[in-house]
């Protein structure tokens, strides 16, 4: 898919995250571009999440501005927050689902907060949210009923109740077993190319990112930022970085003073 790369809608510059004298990133600048899927990956500890939950306004940088329409979410009033957040659609690891509503209840609050529709409206959305992620007539379960699986779609289709123009989502496929994880690449992929949705996703499944991302940011700890972006494919075949090969190969990078032995 081609994206609108003169057509960012989420513009980060120059962002800095730190807690206390821990600095996990610094100086990270790219764009999100209209209708891509964005992918975010890297090893355990490089940030990924943190840089996450500030682009969706939950935390403060260190420096370093958000620009969503020309918009610095990390400086302005709640007000003005809470009008990026009508734009956005969240789904973290958990599904954060609550236990005690059903899953229309759930789909219901965004729709309840940010809009004066009324109940004929908002149940007609809920049924169309549903049918969307093929979990029509599910509206009375509660979370518990469900798998794992319906947990998340349950969650995607309260992410999208608002038509949301960014959708992000935090290790979507965590904890799921192949066939279930394939099944959402296929709903991300259905979204993205039906409604030109943007997505900005954090996984580390190799598979998933192959298939569904347009565009990959690769984050290292070490670096304290990004070491690589591209196509998944591209960095695959053509990178020369050993963190980013090591990744994308799944091999561990050689130790130059390492001695190695072979067998004839």
């Amino acid at each position: 898919m081609d994206v609108e790369k003169t057509n960012p809608v989420i513009v980060v510059k120059n962002l800095t995250a730190r807690f206390g004298d821990n600095v996990v990133f610094e100086d990270v600048s790219f764009e999100v571009c209209k209708g891509e899927i964005l992918v975010i990956v890297g090893a355990s500890g490089c940030g990924k999440s943190t840089l996450l939950k500030i682009m969706i306004g939950l935390n403060k940088p260190f420096s370093g501005q958000i620009l969503y329409q020309g918009m610095d979410i990390t400086s302005v009033e709640e007000k003005e927050l809470n009008l990026y957040r009508q734009n956005i659609g969240v789904l973290f690891q958990s599904g954060a689902l609550f236990s005690s509503m059903t899953i229309k209840e759930n789909i219901e609050l965004p729709l309840q907060e940010y809009t004066d529709l009324d109940p004929v409206m908002i149940d007609t959305i809920i049924k169309m949210k549903l049918g969307m992620v093929n979990l029509a007539g599910y509206e009375n379960y509660s979370p518990a009923e469900l798998s794992g699986g319906m947990k998340k779609r349950a969650g995607i289709a309260r992410a999208m109740a608002l038509d949301p123009q960014v959708l992000f989502f935090d290790e979507l496929s965590a904890g799921l077993d192949p066939v279930t994880a394939a099944e959402l690449d296929d709903l991300i992929i259905k979204t993205n190319e039906a409604l030109g949705t943007t997505m900005v996703i954090v996984t580390h499944e190799l598979e998933s990112i192959y298939k569904i991302a347009h565009r990959v940011l690769m984050l290292d700890k070490e670096a304290k930022g990004i070491v690589a972006e591209g196509k998944p494919q591209d960095l695959k075949k053509n990178a020369t970085d050993p963190r980013v090969t090591s990744f994308f190969l799944r091999q561990k990078p050689v130790d130059p003073g390492e001695k190695r032995f072979y067998v004839k």
